[in-house]
């Protein structure tokens, strides 16, 4: 089977030489030297001041809303994975969804400054496939109207925009580190955050702990383990090759697919790019299908992604968003992984301009 995407795994030599560290201090969880140590790496690699690894990717998302939404109004994209939606529901606040740009994928900021209400308290935004939004003229509304930004940056890691870290915009910037992305810790992520906020977030992922006796307001667990930091330590030194080794798949299917039958992703100017996904457009949902259909037929296995359009899921009860709902329907993430056999790419190809050309 060829998957659309594959966990890359480290030498388990190398990952089981940290789990022993760990083994040795009997110190498993509660921010042992693993957790430690794995943040300052990332900060350094990433060019960050503050970042807080927790234990999945969604629930920085959540405790960022506990902390800002206030239970308000949520302006936010309807084109995202259901996590970003789930965690405006769960927390107890009402989606506001404003459809999506064409070519980026990312949410329209021309539409955002229509849909604020004097509910509104914040607008959580996603940066779909590692592509950047238009963060400049998110701001300029944030400020404009005192609404907090959250960012989803599940796919973002090791993304710069304009020379500087995706992370370090918004208020509070989240990113998975699950087994199926880039970097990951098996299950994972993190929250990244300027100094004002640094210890409200911080505490907040420890039960409000500040200090072994004291608690500094309302917290959750979502700490990471030590097991999980191993896991991203022994990935860390990995992080160069994984990067251009995928960009050697991208470069494969900028060069192979017919770009008159399928469109792309559109990169954002000034931004350097991860090479997350690679996500294709179809003319219709009925050559998606077809599509989907004769790649089964080689065990070639993509994804819809994101699907469906978010606005369409029963408890969310959004409105139409036609470029949202149009997209998704059509959107087909290919096989992306280090160390996939250029024959395979050959095929994936060859299947996607015969089955468009038809």
């Amino acid at each position: 089977m060829i998957p659309v995407t594959k966990t890359f795994l480290p030498p388990q030599e190398e990952y089981n030489s940290y789990v022993k560290r760990a083994w040795d201090k009997v110190w498993l969880t509660n921010r042992g030297e693993l957790t430690i140590e794995l943040e300052e790496k990332l900060k350094n690699f990433l060019d960050v001041s503050n970042i807080i690894i927790t234990n999945n990717g969604t629930i920085p998302i959540q405790i960022a809303l506990k902390l800002f939404g206030k239970g308000g109004e949520i302006i936010t994209t309807p084109f995202s994975y259901v996590a970003t939606s789930a965690a405006i529901v769960w927390e107890n606040c009402t989606p506001v969804f404003v459809d999506i740009h064409p070519d980026y994928l990312t949410i329209d900021e021309t539409k955002i400054e229509a849909a604020i209400t004097p509910k509104t308290t914040a607008i959580l935004a996603t940066h779909v496939f590692g592509n950047p939004c238009d963060v400049a003229a998110i701001e300029k509304i944030a400020k404009k109207h005192n609404l907090k930004v959250i960012y989803d940056a599940a796919h973002c890691f090791g993304v710069t925009y304009n020379n500087e870290s995706i992370f370090n915009f918004g208020d509070v910037s989240t990113c998975s580190f699950h087994a199926t992305k880039l970097f990951h810790t098996g299950e994972g992520g993190a929250m990244f955050c300027n100094d004002a906020d640094y210890h409200q977030l911080y505490y907040s992922h420890n039960f409000g702990h500040n200090g072994p006796l004291a608690f500094h307001g309302l917290g959750i667990n979502a700490k990471i383990s030590e097991l999980q930091a191993a896991m991203g330590l022994a990935i860390f030194p990995y992080m160069n090759h994984i990067i251009d080794e995928r960009k050697k798949v991208v470069d494969f299917y900028n060069n192979k697919l017919n770009f008159n039958t399928v469109q792309a992703l559109k990169i954002r100017e000034n931004t350097e790019w991860n090479y997350s996904y690679y996500p294709v457009i179809l003319d219709s949902e009925e050559t998606l299908l077809k599509v989907l259909d004769a790649l089964a037929i080689e065990n070639i296995i993509p994804r819809r992604y994101f699907y469906p359009s978010l606005n369409t899921i029963e408890y969310t009860k959004g409105e139409k968003m036609p470029i949202s709902e149009s997209i998704a329907s059509r959107i087909l993430c290919l096989p992306l992984y280090v160390g996939i056999p250029e024959t395979d790419l050959e095929n994936i190809v060859q299947i996607i301009n015969t089955q468009t050309l038809q």
